[in-house]
């Protein structure tokens, strides 16, 4: 495919890729780039120190995020007036209960920002294990329900501590039973979007027509990011780090990519001689996941597997010695399917086949789309492995059902998050994109997905307007040019102006189309 600026990949290759600049791959990127860019069950303590709590921690995070709950006339411990300038983003994961607070404590407002974490009782800091938890190394603000003892505040030194007790019992218009935990966070916001009040205005099809050019503009962003990687690394390499990174999710990105990094493809092939067995070990040994010791509890199909690993892992141990120090795993909340040691198989069979991968990737091409993408997605969904496919842990007991490598979610976001774009970025035609566009698996919808969506249509709205794949990439996209880093909640964000000014475009789109 020719194009302005065409980068060339090393090695000598003669194949050309794409700037995209004006590229008819994406046609509608252009619409969205000229915008502006824990749960607690009851607490019922016995202890005489330690009040009944007949409501759980959830309902808290409720009354701290909704500006309608929340009492105006907030003070600290030590009697300093506050204002919330930001409750923070609602955490859905592990860590702080709200992300990125903005405070303004004090006669003088100074201006504080760091993370929320609200309990019951300010000692359930150190009961529930967050003293020396580093997530909450960036807790500024300790909301609690009830005040405690003075000593049970020196647990986090670095915190404002903030209850609410006496200030909602005050209030003869609130009551926690009328909170419906269900409605939060995504729908239930008390102040209305600016960005939802605009697009109250479009049709459905413009509203569509918003997320899907929203989408277009993130994927393009994807193929010119891998664009460069090829012309970089050669494009095997520069797809086997991306798949790598897809497969490590969110708490194991950093860790794969980086393992890809020291563990070439072409030094991977080369040493396990299309042997994924062999290609396993040497993932595991690099990673440092391979277990030292035998354990006595290991039956004795899991020795043999092990005995094999480090028959192939003993020659190249000396070599990679330095590597897997310099590895950061984050294992603990990981799902046993979803583990490193379990993904890693999938990559060794994914990258160690006999006709390499990108390979196969360029022949399913030149078929029609929808066969593509189901060629695709059973190529990944039949990855198996005669030890791994029936145990869920690297060690666990045997299971009658086999389980997938790399399961449909995986897959589907590997489909549409590095193979698409790496494929354009290879200069696929601009055609077979755009069809491809609209033939993407739907992955399973996240919070971010949710929180966008309900901010910007409303709690009533169809999810009929974001069910393609493209339309759910654009409120990714969103969030993340606009919501992410706006600690106005919204005063100053620009999507809604930009939104209106740009509604006139998306109405000459539709005239023109007609």
């Amino acid at each position: 495919m020719a194009s302005r600026g065409a980068r060339s990949e090393k090695r000598g290759a003669t194949q050309r890729y794409v700037t995209f600049t004006d590229s008819a791959a994406f046609p509608r990127a252009p619409l969205y780039a000229a915008l502006p860019s824990g749960s607690s069950g009851l607490l019922r303590e016995a202890a005489a120190r330690r009040k009944a709590f007949p409501y759980s921690e959830r309902h808290l995070h409720c009354v701290w995020f909704d500006p309608g709950l929340r009492p105006s006339s907030l003070r600290t411990r030590n009697g300093e007036p506050l204002q919330v300038e930001h409750a923070g983003t609602w955490n859905q994961e592990a860590g702080p209960d709200f992300l990125g607070a903005v405070l303004r404590i004090g006669p003088d407002k100074r201006r504080v920002a760091g993370d929320v974490e609200i309990h019951v009782h300010p000692s359930d800091w150190k009961a529930h294990g967050h003293a020396d938890d580093p997530r909450y190394g960036n807790v500024r603000f300790h909301v609690t329900y009830f005040p405690g003892e003075q000593n049970d505040l020196a647990q986090v030194p670095d915190a404002s501590q903030i209850v609410l007790n006496d200030t909602l019992r005050a209030r003869p218009d609130f009551s926690f039973e009328h909170i419906d935990l269900a409605a939060y966070p995504y729908a239930s916001r008390a102040d209305l979007p600016p960005c939802s009040v605009v697009l109250k205005h479009y049709t459905p099809d413009q509203r569509v027509e918003v997320l899907c050019a929203a989408g277009e503009a993130r994927l393009q962003r994807k193929a010119e990011r891998l664009a460069d990687q090829i012309a970089e690394k050669g494009h095997a390499q520069a797809l086997y780090e991306e798949v790598m990174a897809a497969l490590g999710y969110k708490h194991n990105k950093n860790a794969f990519r980086h393992l890809a990094m020291l563990l070439p493809l072409d030094e991977l092939r080369a040493e396990s001689r299309n042997d994924p067995r062999a290609a396993y070990a040497l993932l595991m040994g690099v990673a440092g996941l391979l277990p030292e010791q035998p354990s006595r509890r290991w039956d004795r199909d899991t020795r043999a597997f092990m005995r094999s690993l480090w028959d192939h892992w003993w020659r190249y141990r000396a070599r990679y010695t330095a590597c897997a120090t310099s590895l950061k795993w984050r294992l603990d909340g990981v799902r046993p399917a979803n583990h490193p040691t379990r993904r890693l198989m999938g990559a060794a069979h994914l990258f160690s086949d006999d006709t390499p991968f990108e390979q196969r990737l360029r022949k399913w091409s030149n078929v029609d789309t929808p066969e593509w993408v189901s060629h695709l997605m059973n190529h990944f969904s039949g990855l198996r492995d005669p030890y791994l496919s029936f145990r869920l842990g690297l060690t666990g007991r045997r299971r009658e059902q086999q389980v997938a490598l790399i399961g449909p979610t995986r897959a589907a976001a590997i489909v549409s998050n590095v193979v698409l774009p790496w494929w354009a970025a290879m200069g696929a035609p601009p055609g077979r994109i755009s069809s491809a566009l609209e033939q993407l698996p739907v992955e399973p919808d996240n919070g971010i997905i949710k929180q966008t969506a309900f901010y910007l249509f409303g709690r009533d709205h169809s999810p009929t307007l974001y069910r393609r794949e493209l339309a759910r990439q654009g409120l990714i996209q969103i969030f993340q040019d606009f919501c992410l880093n706006d600690r106005s909640r919204c005063a100053r964000c620009a999507f809604p102006h930009a939104l209106e000014r740009h509604q006139t475009a998306f109405e000459a789109k539709e005239r023109h189309s007609d």
